[in-house]
């Protein structure tokens, strides 16, 4: 399920260019606080890995670049995302009930909220990119020392890591045991975008644009509903599902 939320305000909304942990934030902060500590805290869990299965998109309004600063006006929206129907109905409660959001400093209220259940319905589906996909590996030096590689859509490693993700949060979640040969394929319509954002002072880099996805339809269900890739709760692998013409 997919839930647009408009926010409008007195003054200009503005926040910092990479703003990702602050809308993740205010996520946990306006939903139940149960929840929020279990997402947070836990998540869904399966053989020691474990997945909050929510993500979120760019804010949908372009912004005015001020230093290291976005001006978006008085208005702006983005979408959440989830197949958790608890977290679905406490996201949009806690917007509607709540009239002292605060987003940053920024003192918002909701104008509209709306819900869309994107459906699977074919073993094919064309995505376009909402917040960048995000696939990577924690790879060791000759001294021993960590570091993180991310994948881009023409490495080989980009599709094996999304699809191997999806099933781990598919066998999480239904508490299946889905092997990866029964995972996804991902392919690049056209030449991909590439996007580094910083989280929290961590640059991290991912992939936008549209993308033809194959697969079981259970399967990409979820992958509609909680983000493909990884980094989902930090605002990564929103997808909108396309229909029609797709060079528009």
């Amino acid at each position: 399920m997919q839930i647009r939320i408009s926010f409008i305000s007195e003054q200009d909304i503005v926040l910092p260019i990479h703003y990702n942990h602050i809308l993740q934030a205010f996520i946990y902060n306006n939903i139940d606080g149960d929840l929020a500590r279990f997402l947070h805290d836990k998540g869904y869990s399966k053989n020691s890995r474990s997945f909050k299965l929510f993500t979120f998109s760019r804010i949908l309004n372009r912004g005015r670049k001020a230093g290291r600063m976005l001006n978006f006006g008085k208005k702006i929206e983005f979408i959440v995302s989830s197949p958790i129907e608890e977290f679905c109905k406490s996201i949009s409660n806690f917007m509607l009930l709540r009239d002292d959001l605060n987003i940053a400093g920024n003192r918002v209220v909701v104008e509209q909220i709306q819900l869309d259940k994107l459906l699977a319905n074919k073993e094919e589906i064309v995505v376009q990119t909402l917040s960048p996909i995000v696939t990577y590996s924690t790879l060791f030096r000759l001294d021993g020392s960590k570091y993180t590689c991310y994948f881009m859509p023409n490495e080989g490693d980009f599709n094996r890591i999304v699809s191997e993700n999806l099933i781990r949060k598919y066998n999480a979640f239904y508490n299946a045991d889905l092997s990866f040969d029964e995972g996804i394929e991902i392919e690049a319509i056209n030449t991909p975008g590439q996007n580094l954002v910083y989280y929290k002072n961590i640059v991290v880099k991912g992939a936008s644009g549209k993308f033809i996805i194959r697969g079981k339809k259970e399967l990409l269900q979820l992958g509609l509903d909680t983000g493909f890739g990884s980094k989902n709760s930090q605002g990564f692998g929103c997808v909108r599902l396309l229909k029609g013409d797709l060079s528009k």
